[in-house]
């Protein structure tokens, strides 16, 4: 089976994906690089296209709601209820989902 470079890429996304405590990932939301993805997307989908820079894609997100830097409010109900969330990295993202 041949992978082309869009798989690859999409298959080290995915393994760079994993579950962490939203309390781990405080500084990155104090710095404003915790970006929150809607629950309907898929989370190594949207980090591919933020990491291959489709500037189109990504502004559809955010103008739909569903890709944006997670709020304050977001921010403390997590904290407060303690949250498991999905994380992966493209740098300077962190990008986390519920």
């Amino acid at each position: 089976m041949t992978h082309t470079i869009p798989d690859l890429s999409k298959e080290k996304v995915n393994l760079e994906t994993s579950q962490i405590a939203w309390k781990e990932l405080q500084r990155f939301f104090a710095n404003g690089s915790a970006v929150f993805v809607a629950p309907d997307l898929d989370l190594v989908e949207v980090a591919y296209q933020f990491s291959i820079d489709n500037k189109d894609q990504v502004a559809d997100w955010l103008q739909n709601s569903q890709v944006g830097l997670v709020s304050d409010q977001q921010a403390l109900a997590w904290l407060e209820s303690n949250a498991e969330v999905w994380a992966v990295v493209v740098k300077p993202w962190i990008l986390v989902q519920e």
